[in-house]
């Protein structure tokens, strides 16, 4: 199965767009919560060079830090949906 990384905030709509998708999916994934303040949120940037969330990691494609919602909700869509060859 997926080895999937999603760093979200609790209460995020943007993330929740994407929890959705990967529930719909029925994909597995790590949750990483981050904390609210965009200051404390070194992991994050570490891993995808800014500090909003959602953050999707999915190594065994080479994605290491994709953000925004839309684009983490196309690429589950045509990597692992109707749209996967």
């Amino acid at each position: 199965m997926a080895n999937l990384e999603l760093y979200e905030l609790d209460g995020c709509p943007y993330c929740a767009k994407v929890v959705n998708k990967l529930d719909e999916l029925g994909l597995d994934y790590e949750s990483h919560e981050v904390a609210s303040s965009h200051a404390e949120r070194d992991e994050v940037e570490a891993v995808s060079g800014q500090t909003g969330v959602p953050v999707l990691v999915d190594e065994e494609n080479g994605v290491e830090g994709m953000a925004e919602s839309d684009d983490i909700v196309a690429y589950l869509e045509e990597t692992y949906g109707d749209g996967a060859a």
